[in-house]
């Protein structure tokens, strides 16, 4: 078995956020628990809620900070002291603009890429050294005084019906590739993630 003992999806607590594509780290925790039919506890020593799925040495811790994406680093320190866990049994999941719906890009360390969870963890951790999966959500425009205007409402904005499929496609690559993680490594995982390519059906001729 593998390093991977925590999953941490990284996104804005509370019905207003759900769903909206900054929050595409909790929609990965879902879908795993759910798979399991696990279902997540408010645990308040970690700032978040918290859910196990798997047996033994393939069990996997699933947390999803409650204090919102900006001080996310709190509950992942938080939740590393109380298990007793290393940056090196983490794997922080979470949204990438820079990346369109369907790519993905599995990374064993790196910089926060302007990314406030992934500053809030590099700050709390002192350290950047810790696996991250990004899910790319698309940016809003390609010019980038339009683009930082609408960035805001495109994060905290829900997925289009037209995007629906790809992004169900994209939750269940996820869910396999954290499979694989487990049983092969991040290296090996990330030949199939990073690799990852969109397929969708065309649309039907009317």
């Amino acid at each position: 078995m593998t390093d991977l003992k925590l999953v941490v999806g990284l996104g804005n607590p509370g019905e207003r956020y759900a769903a909206t594509r900054h929050n595409v780290g909790f929609m990965v925790l879902e879908r795993l628990a759910a798979a399991e039919g696990s279902g997540f506890r408010n645990q308040a020593r970690l700032h978040g809620l918290l859910a196990e799925v798997g047996q033994g040495e393939a069990r996997l811790r699933l947390l999803m900070p409650q204090t919102y994406m900006n001080d996310s680093g709190r509950s992942i320190r938080a939740a590393l002291d109380w298990f007793g866990l290393e940056p090196r049994h983490l794997l922080v999941v979470v949204d990438d603009m820079d990346l369109p719906l369907g790519k993905l890009r599995l990374r064993a360390r790196g910089s926060a890429g302007g990314h406030n969870g992934l500053r809030s963890a590099i700050s709390h951790l002192g350290s950047e050294d810790f696996p991250r999966l990004r899910i790319g959500i698309g940016a809003p425009a390609t010019n980038p005084a339009e683009r930082k205007a609408r960035t805001v409402g495109h994060v905290l904005g829900r997925f289009t019906a037209a995007e629906q499929p790809g992004l169900e496609a994209v939750l269940a690559e996820v869910q396999a590739g954290i499979g694989l993680i487990q049983r092969l490594g991040l290296e090996k995982a990330g030949h199939r993630l990073n690799g990852f390519r969109l397929e969708l059906a065309p649309n039907a001729a009317p």
